[in-house]
C-alpha cells in the first residue's frame, strides 16, 4: 500500500512547522491509536470515562445492596471499616479480582441502619509500605475532624438526587469570555472560610453587576492543605468539605447559570499531593501505583507526584475525573493547570529557543496522548465547554483542533502577559517604557490561536508577591486612597492600574480573566492561615466593603473596571480579534488602535499633554469619547471634555492618497476611548 504522503493541516497551513512535520504525524498517530483502542473496548470515549459510575460506593438495584470498589493492584490485603462496624479494622474484608480491582458488598438488609448517608469510613492496605489507613481515590466527600484534624471520607448517598430541571445552560451563548476568577473560601469579608452557600447568595450578584459572563472556580476538588491554593489535590472527585456539601455546590452551579453565567473549574491534573493519610500516593503499598516509579514519579519544584499518563488506568481515572464534574456538577468547562509541567519531562525549566525544544525527548508524549484524549471527551461530552491551557512554553497545536493534528483546547493562557507588565514597573521608569514592545507582547499570538488575557495573575495577589495596584502604590494605599487626599504616588497608581487593564483587555486576547478583587485595586495580599501568622484568617479573604465605601478611591476603580467591562461587551471588542495599529508615536508614547468603530488613544507619558494632538483614524465620521481613564467618576481629573466632538478631516498621503485625521488633547498618562458616528 502507498503510503499517504498528505501533511497533517497544522503543518501544512504553518511552513515553520514544516521540518517537524514528522513528529507531529507520529504523536497524532499515537493520538489515534489510543482513541481506537478505547473505541474498541468501550464503544466510545464518552463511554469510557465512566469509572466514577464503577468504582467507589455504587447502588446494585439487583442484589439490592452496595457494592465499594477500588484499583489497588499492589495490595495484599484490603479492608474497609468505618462507623457502620464500630471502626474494626480487619472484620470486612474486599476481595481482589484479575485486573486488581478489590470490592465488597453491603447488603441493604444487613447495613440499611448502619451504612447511611453522613457514614464515616476508611479503607485499611496492606501492602509493601506496610499497613496503613487510607482514603479511597475514588471518595466522593472526604471531611476534617476539628479535633484531630484527620481526614475520613464519607459516604455520601442523599434520599433524593439533586435536582437539575431546567439547567439547560448553553456556555457557547455567553460570547466572548470575560471570566471572573475566584476562590470560594477567601470569598468572603468576614475571617474565616467562606461557604458555597455564601458565594451563591453573595459573589455571584457581584460578578453579574460587574459584567462579567464567567466565574472560574479555583480549589474545588479536596486539598488538605488550605494555603495551597487547592493546587495539592488529594481527593479528585470529592469537592472540598471545608465549602460545604456537594449538593451547595451544584446550587452554587445552578444558580450561576440562572445568571448567565458559565462556571469554569480550575482543574488540577498535573500533580497530586504526597501525603498518604489523605491522598492517593502509594494508596496501594507501592510507589507506581498513579506516578512512574521512583524520581521519574515526583515533581521536584512543587514537593508533589506525577500522574503516570501513559498507564491506561491512570488515564481512566484522570478522564473519568473529567467527566465526573462535568455530568454530575455541569461545570462549564476547565482551565488545566500546570500544562506546561505535564507535556514536558523537564516540567518547561529549559529555554525554549528553537522548535526542537518542542519535540525532542523533553517532550512527554502520554501527556500529549491524554491531554489530546481530555479535549475530545470534554468537546464530545458537551460541545459547549470551555477548555483553557495554562501553558507558558508555546507548544505548537495546543489550540489547534484535534482533527487538524493539534491538542484541541480552545484557549491559552497569555502568561506573557501579566509577567511582561511586572518587569515593566519593577525595572524600567516611567519615561522609559518602549512602547512597541508593549503591542508586541499584547499582540504576540497566532492568528487562530486564542489567547485569554490578563494584566495580573492570581499568584501575585499572594504573600511575597504584588498586585499591580500594590506595587504601584505600595504603602501609599494604607494612608491616601481616602479621596479628600491629595498623593502623587496614589495619582499615578490609579491611572496606569485603570490604563494597564484597558490596554491588556483591548489588545490582548478573545478572553479576559480577571481576579477577585484585582478590578477595585484589593490592598491587601493573601496570607492563608498558617503558624507564622498564628493561623489567622485576617488576610484570606476579600473587603468588599472597600470598594463599596464612597470616601476610599477603591470605589472609582472599580466603577472604571465596570465601565470597561460594558463597553467591551457593547462593541463586542474581544470578537473583532486583533487591534488594527493607526500610530505608534514613541517620542511621546502615544499608541493609537482601532476595534471596529472604537478609537483606542493611550499617552503612557508621565507628563506631556499635547493640545490638538493630530492622529490618523481608520474612517471618516465624527468621533467622540465614550470612555477615559481620566474622568472624574473614576478618580481623575477630566482633562478633556466628555462631551467634545472630533471631526475627521482628510490629509494627503505620500502616495497622494487622502486619509482621514482627527486633532484631540492628547493628556498625559491617559487613555481615551472614541466611538466614530456616521
Amino acid at each position: 500500500m502507498e503510503k499517504n504522503t498528505d501533511l497533517l493541516p497544522i503543518v501544512a497551513h504553518d511552513e515553520w512547522l514544516r521540518p517537524a512535520a514528522e513528529a507531529i504525524e507520529r504523536r497524532h498517530a499515537r493520538y489515534l491509536e489510543k482513541l481506537g483502542a478505547i473505541r474498541r473496548s468501550s464503544g466510545t470515549l464518552v463511554d469510557y470515562a465512566n469509572g466514577y459510575r464503577y468504582f467507589g460506593w455504587q447502588w446494585d438495584e439487583l442484589l439490592d445492596g452496595w457494592w465499594l470498589r477500588e484499583w489497588l493492584p499492589g495490595a495484599e490485603d484490603v479492608y474497609v471499616f468505618g462507623d457502620f462496624n464500630n471502626w474494626q479494622r480487619t472484620e470486612i474484608r474486599m476481595q481482589k479480582d484479575a485486573s486488581g480491582v478489590w470490592s465488597a458488598f453491603f447488603p441493604a438488609a444487613m447495613y440499611r441502619d448502619r451504612l447511611t448517608h453522613g457514614s464515616l469510613y476508611k479503607i485499611h492496605v496492606h501492602g509493601d509500605n506496610g499497613w496503613h489507613d487510607r482514603i479511597p481515590a475514588y471518595a466522593r466527600r472526604v471531611v476534617q475532624d476539628d479535633a484531630t484534624k484527620d481526614y475520613t471520607a464519607q459516604f455520601w448517598a442523599p434520599a433524593e438526587p439533586f435536582d437539575w430541571r431546567g439547567d439547560d445552560f448553553d456556555a457557547s451563548q455567553v460570547g466572548s469570555l470575560l471570566i471572573y476568577e475566584a476562590h470560594v473560601g477567601m470569598s468572603q469579608e468576614r475571617e474565616g472560610v467562606g461557604t458555597y452557600r455564601e458565594f451563591t447568595e453573595k459573589i455571584l450578584p457581584i460578578i453579574k453587576r460587574d459584567g462579567y459572563n464567567a466565574v472560574q472556580l479555583m480549589a474545588i476538588a479536596e486539598h488538605p492543605y488550605y494555603g495551597s491554593f487547592g493546587y495539592h489535590v488529594s481527593s479528585f472527585f470529592a469537592p472540598t468539605s471545608r465549602c460545604g456539601t456537594p449538593e451547595e455546590l451544584k446550587e452554587l452551579v445552578r444558580r450561576a447559570h440562572e445568571l448567565g453565567l458559565a462556571v469554569i473549574m480550575d482543574l488540577v491534573h498535573a500533580h497530586y499531593v504526597k501525603n498518604l493519610n489523605e491522598g492517593i500516593n502509594e494508596l496501594d503499598g507501592t510507589d507506581h501505583l498513579y506516578s512512574r516509579p521512583g524520581e521519574a514519579g515526583n515533581q521536584p519544584y512543587w514537593d508533589s507526584k506525577l500522574f503516570d499518563y501513559g498507564k491506561g488506568e491512570v488515564q481512566h481515572f484522570l478522564l473519568s475525573n473529567i467527566k465526573y464534574w462535568l455530568d454530575e456538577f455541569h461545570f462549564d468547562g476547565f482551565r488545566f493547570d500546570g500544562v506546561t509541567s505535564m507535556i514536558y519531562h523537564h516540567h518547561g525549566y529549559v529555554d525554549f529557543d528553537s522548535r526542537d525544544r518542542y519535540f525532542d525527548a523533553g517532550g512527554n508524549e502520554d501527556a500529549l496522548d491524554y491531554l489530546t484524549l481530555a479535549n475530545r471527551l470534554i468537546h464530545d461530552f458537551r460541545p459547549s465547554a470551555v477548555t483553557i491551557a495554562e501553558d507558558v512554553s508555546g507548544m505548537p497545536g495546543m489550540c489547534i483542533p484535534i482533527d487538524d493534528g493539534g491538542i484541541g483546547f480552545d484557549y491559552r493562557l497569555g502568561m506573557a502577559i501579566p509577567d511582561f507588565w511586572i518587569r515593566l514597573l519593577k525595572e524600567i521608569p516611567d519615561e522609559d517604557w518602549n512602547i512597541w514592545e508593549m503591542w508586541s507582547v499584547m499582540t504576540d499570538r497566532l492568528p487562530g490561536v486564542k489567547t485569554v488575557a490578563y494584566a495580573e495573575s492570581h499568584d501575585q495577589a499572594l504573600v511575597g508577591d504584588k498586585t499591580i495596584a500594590f506595587r504601584l502604590m505600595d504603602k501609599e494605599m494604607y494612608f491616601h486612597m481616602d479621596r479628600a487626599s491629595e498623593n502623587l504616588v496614589i495619582d499615578r497608581g490609579m491611572a496606569l492600574h485603570k490604563m494597564i487593564r484597558l490596554m491588556t483587555i483591548s489588545t490582548g486576547g478573545e478572553a479576559y480573566l480577571n481576579f477577585m478583587g484585582n478590578e477595585f485595586g484589593h490592598p491587601e495580599w493573601i496570607d492563608f492561615p498558617r503558624e507564622g501568622n498564628g493561623w489567622s484568617y485576617a488576610h484570606a479573604r476579600r473587603q468588599w466593603s472597600l470598594s463599596r465605601n464612597g470616601l476610599l478611591r477603591y470605589s472609582w476603580l472599580g466603577d472604571f473596571d465596570r465601565a470597561m467591562i460594558r463597553l467591551v461587551r457593547k462593541y463586542k471588542v474581544l470578537a473583532d480579534g486583533y487591534p488594527y495599529n493607526l500610530l505608534m508615536d514613541e517620542h511621546n508614547k502615544t499608541m493609537v488602535f482601532s476595534h471596529g468603530r472604537l478609537l483606542f488613544v493611550f499617552n503612557w507619558h508621565p507628563t506631556a499633554s499635547i493640545p490638538d494632538y493630530e492622529l490618523p483614524v481608520q474612517a471618516p465620521g465624527k468621533y467622540v469619547p465614550v470612555l477615559s481613564t481620566d474622568e472624574r467618576r473614576f478618580g481623575g481629573q477630566e482633562r478633556q471634555a466628555m462631551d467634545s466632538e472630533h471631526f475627521s478631516f482628510n490629509v494627503s498621503g505620500d502616495d497622494g492618497k487622502k486619509y482621514p485625521r482627527i486633532r484631540i488633547y492628547n493628556t498625559s498618562r491617559t487613555a481615551t476611548v472614541y466611538l466614530r458616528r456616521r
